[in-house]
């Protein structure tokens, strides 16, 4: 497992990390991630709110609802955390994972 840690623009309000040998965003490339583990916020890592949800999903409505809360709670992990826990050891970078 690795810590990636945050670059933060706040001119143009984005957070960005080191990812397989390039930069990118964290909102929509770490939240999406299957590598993503969570985010580090203080001295603890705080598990990706999505990955969570897919966990619990059964089907049914409230998938989408669930996922779009999780995206959220996400966004403002981001905003107090500086750096996101990747265990992408291989270095293959971003896979999604909603398996597409």
């Amino acid at each position: 497992m690795k810590t990636l840690e945050f670059h933060r623009d706040n001119a143009k309000d984005r957070v960005t990390v080191m990812c397989a040998e390039r930069e990118v965003s964290v909102h929509s490339h770490c939240g999406y991630c299957r590598h993503c583990v969570g985010v580090k916020v203080g001295r603890r890592t705080i598990p990706t709110p999505q990955r969570q949800a897919l966990s619990g999903a059964r089907g049914g409505v409230g998938v989408d609802e669930n996922l779009l809360n999780a995206a959220i709670m996400f966004n403002t992990l981001v905003r107090d955390g500086t750096a996101i826990e990747c265990e992408d050891d291989a270095g293959e970078g971003f896979r999604s994972m909603y398996g597409y």
